[in-house]
């Protein structure tokens, strides 16, 4: 693994090449990257919403209920 620009592996912090040689950029490893994927398909990542008064968590206000 010669050349390339050394970044910071998002999982675990260590050092990943930033190169055609590395196949799990931007990760170190494959497992870095396995380690991420789980946490996306297990909603781990996940962006904070701040719902309105009388809202439950994850559920849409009535007026917003999808027609079927």
């Amino acid at each position: 693994m010669a050349g390339g620009r050394k970044v910071r592996c998002p999982q675990c912090g260590g050092e990943a090449l930033w190169a055609p040689e590395n196949p799990w950029r931007p990760f170190c490893s494959e497992r870095c990257k396995q380690i991420d994927l789980g946490a996306w398909a297990s909603d781990a990542y996940r962006i904070p919403v701040q719902g309105g008064p009388g809202e439950a968590d994850g559920e849409l206000p009535s007026a917003e209920l999808p027609a079927n």
